[in-house]
């Protein structure tokens, strides 16, 4: 009797246990199972941020403008750290910080503190050797310009976590910078990795410029020749294909190295080609005549009395640099007659000129895909003055920026067309594949291809004999250009300076077939100002070597000889 109830006893008692373990395992494996399932994971995997690396800047031909390098980045686990003063003692002198920095760090308590990033491969072994407790590196990339100044208001810059800060490294951040991607790995009980494989490797979108490397090398050094000849306070040149809108060069003094963006003031590093404004003086008179030719406002052989050397306009008198007899249209912009200038542009009327001035793209941004782009200064014709029309004829009254001057330039060059200029030509990706593909843009038509031609052979006779730029003259090639000695505002006085010039000159060569447009500005030269005198020699040496460098033909005795180009610098 005792023997069948202690049986039937432990048959409930096991019958009880099955049931539970059934109802718990439905309670796991059923109700439960995507909760205790998520958390097992936890337990045994762990995720990893991987984050891309930048991708890579070429030129146009390939040659890497900025890339990466891997470095060592410092760290500390201050609850690791045994000697907190000791510790920092021994690493002030290596990193250059402060041992009382490094010993508040290191004594604040926690798992993670930065002490030092990006380091020295030399320093980061030094610091290995000593083998200190409670300090650890972590591998990071850090953004590397090759070529030093090159391109360097182009490029811009990153700060210390590799995020675009300046140039196309900002404009194009969301490209280059690439998308972080999260990994699962697997570890054990005391949390090491279970993982045998590699850790993949991402990266951002490459940039291909329009900038050729070798064209930007030889306007680079002309530019700094030319500050140290003129001992000016800055200087812009940038290089256009007339006919595509393609930057070719781009550069701006005083320069600034982008791989030590700190030390260098924000007024160095900002691209004067795009974000600096200044009233263009001579220069600005190929807008005018060619509004004036586009209209028929005159017949070409019209003369213009500039005898006296003056004139006034709204009670202000405006003299020539020297005196003139009788000028042809030609011969105004030729000599660069203010007299004349102001005539034709009383003539032409303020609402027709405002017109062009517009239509050639001044007054508003070009769009050119680099960031800090102003659109410059150009007022209403309601709003001008009595002297106004004098004064917009000989560049003043107006700002305008460096490459919104060479676009214009370009507009006459290629037929009469206004381009929007472009620095990026392709976006690719790790690969090599195309993401994203610029090219051509016409914005509009603003003057015919006559006079085009016109306005062409006009200042073709400026860098002849007779002209303001015969320093630009290159054998064997005709050039068309302009130079430029605009007088600027003294902010003190605000007043016209009589000490202080912007000395210019933009010209387009060949000039019956152009294959490039220059600009160059030199602001501020000491002693001699002009225009001719101070930025036409700049462009000569500039075309120049361009011209050998692209095999331009070169026309000379009436034979075309074909001049190869050295590849070595």
């Amino acid at each position: 009797m005792m023997d069948k109830k202690r049986v039937t006893i432990l048959t409930s008692i096991i019958l009880f246990c099955f049931i539970a373990v059934l109802f718990r395992l439905a309670d796991i494996m059923l109700v439960r199972h995507r909760e205790l399932a998520k958390r097992s994971r936890t337990q045994y995997l762990i995720v990893q941020d991987i984050k891309p690396k930048r991708g890579t800047v070429y030129d146009r031909k390939g040659r890497e403008l900025a890339v990466n390098l891997e470095l060592d980045s410092l760290y500390g686990i201050p609850s690791e750290v045994e000697d907190a003063k000791d510790t920092a003692l021994k690493l002030s002198s290596l990193i250059k910080v402060s041992d009382s920095t490094l010993e508040h760090r290191l004594s604040r308590g926690g798992d993670f503190v930065w002490i030092s990033r990006k380091l020295d491969p030399k320093i980061t072994n030094r610091i290995k050797e000593m083998n200190l407790p409670g300090l650890e590196f972590l591998p990071e990339t850090k953004r590397v310009y090759p070529k030093g100044t090159l391109a360097a208001h182009v490029l811009g810059f990153c700060d210390i976590d590799n995020k675009g800060i300046e140039g196309i490294e900002l404009k194009y951040d969301n490209y280059i910078k690439g998308r972080s991607r999260k990994l699962m790995l697997g570890r054990d009980a005391f949390g090491k990795n279970l993982s045998t494989g590699s850790i993949p490797e991402i990266s951002g979108d490459n940039i291909v410029l329009t900038i050729d490397e070798d064209l930007q090398y030889i306007v680079d050094k002309e530019l700094d020749k030319a500050m140290q000849e003129t001992h000016a306070r800055a200087a812009v040149a940038v290089m256009m294909n007339p006919e595509t809108g393609e930057i070719l060069a781009m550069a701006d003094r005083p320069a600034y190295d982008p791989n030590n963006p700190s030390a260098f003031s924000p007024a160095d590093r900002r691209n004067r080609a795009i974000t600096d404004c200044y009233e263009p003086g001579s220069v600005f008179k190929a807008i005018l005549v060619s509004g004036v030719i586009q209209e028929n406002i005159f017949p070409l052989s019209q003369t213009f009395d500039c005898s006296k050397g003056s004139i006034e306009v709204g009670g202000r008198i405006i003299h020539d640099a020297e005196r003139h007899g009788v000028l042809t249209l030609t011969q105004v912009v030729q000599k660069s007659s203010n007299v004349g200038a102001i005539q034709i542009g009383m003539r032409f009327g303020k609402e027709r000129y405002y017109k062009y001035i517009k239509a050639f793209g001044f007054g508003e941004k070009t769009g050119i895909d680099l960031p800090g782009e102003v659109s410059g200064m150009l007022k209403e014709p309601s709003r001008w003055s009595g002297v106004s029309i004098g004064s917009i004829s000989i560049g003043q009254e107006i700002a305008v920026t460096p490459l919104q001057l060479l676009r214009a330039y370009c507009a006459i060059a290629n037929g009469g067309y206004l381009l929007k200029p472009y620095i990026v030509s392709e976006i690719t990706d790790a690969e090599g594949k195309p993401v994203k593909v610029f090219g051509p843009q016409r914005i509009r038509r603003v003057i015919s291809e006559r006079t085009s031609r016109i306005v062409t052979d006009i200042l073709t006779t400026v860098t002849e004999d007779g002209g303001t730029a015969a320093k630009a003259a290159l054998d064997g090639n005709p050039v068309a250009g302009k130079t430029g000695t605009a007088q600027m505002v003294d902010p003190e006085t605000r007043r016209y300076s009589h000490s202080k010039y912007a000395s210019s000159f933009i010209g387009f060569v060949p000039a019956d077939k152009p294959r490039i447009a220059l600009i160059v500005v030199i602001f501020e030269p000491k002693g001699e100002h002009y225009g001719g005198h101070v930025a036409g020699p700049v462009f000569k040496r500039i075309a120049e070597q361009s011209l050998t460098y692209l095999n331009i033909p070169i026309e000379k005795d009436n034979h075309l000889l074909l001049v190869e180009h050295d590849e070595d610098r």
